[in-house]
């Protein structure tokens, strides 16, 4: 699957989808840091590509609907979350991947936990 990292995301995490077989773009690596939500949705949606971030504002169905897209992850941290924390998250998300598809949803991903939005128009 194809993948876009936020700009809260380091090398590591990149590393992370890549060993578990995933292509990763970033949006820094690719000069987008300090876009608009609204600006990395669509060039997500363009591209086909799998938006990954910590900002809860994509969480938004009616802002972002994920029917557009190939798909959203929302991971939920708490405040100055540690990187062990973040990287047992984004494992608990590749994990889940093998299991289902992201397409067109979106994904919260918390502590234990994946909440799945999939939206009633979306084409079969």
């Amino acid at each position: 699957m194809n993948f876009k990292l936020d700009e809260n995301f380091g090398a590591r995490t990149q590393h992370l989808f890549r060993d578990a077989g995933h292509t990763v773009q970033t949006v820094l690596d690719e000069s987008l840091g300090g876009t608009t939500d609204e600006n990395l949705y669509r060039v997500c949606c363009s591209e086909q590509l799998c938006l990954v971030t910590l900002d809860l504002d994509f969480s938004d169905v009616l802002r972002f609907p994920p029917a557009q897209s190939a798909g959203t992850v929302v991971i939920r941290v708490p405040q100055n979350p540690s990187l062990s924390l973040l990287e047992k998250l984004v494992a608990q998300l590749l994990r889940a991947l093998k299991q289902e598809s992201i397409a067109r949803k979106l994904w919260i991903v918390e502590i234990g936990r994946i909440r799945v939005y999939q939206s009633e128009d979306t084409e079969v």
